[in-house]
């Protein structure tokens, strides 16, 4: 057992959040849906290569302006 680990302590927010998902059970489930709305959308291969061959190579040093003395 680690000299620092504390496994009597639960935080005050993780006993909200475990009686949020008792109390809601559905919730977790919802969550799930508004994120596959707007964040899991499955990638496209050619677009992904034809955005990596658009790619600009930036200058070793962008605050620097050789013409400006």
């Amino acid at each position: 057992m680690s000299l620092f680990a504390r496994p009597e302590y639960v935080s005050e927010t993780s006993l909200f959040i475990d009686q949020l998902k008792q109390a809601k059970p559905p919730l977790e489930a919802a969550q799930r849906q508004g994120r596959a709305l707007l964040w899991d959308k499955p990638l496209n291969a050619k677009e992904q290569s034809e955005f990596t061959a658009a790619k600009v190579a930036q200058k070793p040093y962008v605050y620097f302006n050789p013409s400006v003395k």
